[in-house]
């Protein structure tokens, strides 16, 4: 079992996508996220069914900077409920993992 997660939010727009990564990136609670354009999400809004496409993120980060990474998405992101999903990594690449932590802030900073 390790401390790096794997966070996922959608975006309505590719330019939204790269200033959310661009933003998360510059303050080290991501050590990379992935923009996967052309996502389709079908959900219920409002007492509506809607269809919408959008930019799925794919954030890499650790557990202990999951808060600080969920309020920074929350002050940035566009819409009012979005989605801030964290999964565990349960295992990886020794050189990746550790990439990921010299990528991130230092643990209590």
């Amino acid at each position: 079992m390790t401390d790096k997660i794997v966070v996922l939010t959608t975006c309505d727009s590719e330019a939204e996508a790269q200033e959310i990564a661009l933003y998360l990136v510059e303050r080290r609670v991501a050590a990379c996220v992935n923009i996967l354009a052309g996502a389709r999400s079908i959900y219920r809004w409002k007492d509506r069914i809607r269809d919408s496409t959008e930019c799925l993120l794919v954030i890499k980060s650790r557990q202990d900077l999951f808060p600080a990474l969920r309020a920074e998405i929350e002050k940035v992101h566009s819409y009012k409920v979005p989605e801030i999903i964290a999964m565990q990594i349960i295992d990886g690449a020794e050189p990746y993992l550790g990439w990921i932590d010299s990528q991130l802030a230092s643990p209590g900073s």
